[in-house]
């Protein structure tokens, strides 16, 4: 699967869990211009916000961009850890469409509680523990309900979508809490693709690079246009990416019909471009986690970023 958006996936339905902004967003509208049917769900709506405290990203919006792309998109808001919403969210893809195909599972929305470099006693029990809520007991509370769904064909797909690969999250995060947020999804995936195996169905954990979410480049203070600037701040941002770079990497994995090789594996980004072909929008293929992994290799060198853009 490349750019130019095949409709490869016209027959498929999805569920992306966590699609207001992002990542989730962006997979979600790749996925409908590859053709398929994507429920995208999330806490944010025109009505009301999210504790995330974003107005201007909604979930209906993201619905429109898919429908917009070339697939359809229904918007279905839901908040994943009340699992009577969730219950019913599936009772009505079940309802109206009698399967479940591909499963992303995107829920976070703990970034506002992260306390950078703090050690687990100087942090507010009930900060980490919500962030646990959000980035792990989500994804367990969506999967539960949504799976016997999924499994009813063979052929399913879970992708759990995290921060880090296995690789560079042996590494501790900004904090403990944290640090079992993200990492979690990725024995999520790892557990999941065990047991989908016995019904023909596979997970893979995915993550982004250094992503040029909304929210991120509101908090450095800069735009999409002018996103270069950022490399002033911080180095890395040479390396960043858009959200729609994993979106492509996500829809190329569901479009692969031997996408069970990966089964249990934790992917990136430029993994999947560098597999399926697909770049950024600006034609590039940013390797960030494949970056940090070098300079790791080599910390008293310092690593040329030439070769992984």
């Amino acid at each position: 699967m490349t750019d130019n958006h095949d409709k490869l996936l016209t027959d498929k339905i999805a569920l992306v869990a966590g699609a207001t902004r992002g990542a989730g967003r962006a997979i979600a509208v790749e996925l409908g211009a590859a053709g398929a049917t994507v429920y995208v769900t999330g806490r944010t709506t025109r009505e009301k916000a999210s504790e995330v405290g974003r107005h201007t990203e909604t979930i209906e919006e993201t619905a429109e961009l898919v429908t917009r792309a070339g697939g359809e998109g229904i918007a279905v808001p839901t908040d994943h850890l009340q699992v009577e919403r969730v219950r019913a969210l599936v009772e009505r893809i079940d309802r109206e469409q009698g399967r479940l195909d591909v499963l992303v599972n995107d829920v976070w929305g703990g970034n506002k509680f992260l306390d950078f470099d703090t050690p687990v006693w100087e942090i507010e029990l009930e900060r980490g523990l919500r962030m646990l809520d959000l980035g792990v007991r989500t994804h367990l509370i969506t999967s539960s309900v949504a799976l016997p769904l999924l499994v009813r064909r063979p052929g399913g797909l879970v992708v759990e979508v995290t921060d880090g690969t296995a690789e560079s999250n042996r590494t501790p995060r900004e904090n403990l809490y944290y640090d079992l947020a993200k990492n979690a999804p990725i024995r999520m995936a790892y557990l999941l693709a065990d047991e989908l195996k016995r019904v023909g169905g596979t997970a893979v954990a995915v993550t982004p690079g250094f992503l040029r979410s909304e929210e991120m480049l509101d908090g450095f203070g800069i735009t999409e246009e002018n996103w270069r600037e950022g490399i002033k701040i911080h180095r890395h941002f040479a390396l960043s990416e858009t959200p729609v770079y994993v979106g492509r990497g996500v829809a190329a994995l569901v479009a692969d019909p031997e996408r069970e090789r990966w089964a249990g594996q934790s992917l990136s980004s430029g993994q999947l471009a560098k597999e399926y072909g697909v770049t950024d929008v600006d034609g590039s293929r940013p390797d960030m986690w494949g970056y940090l992994a070098a300079e790791a290799a080599a910390p008293a060198t310092e690593v040329p970023m030439d070769g992984y853009r």
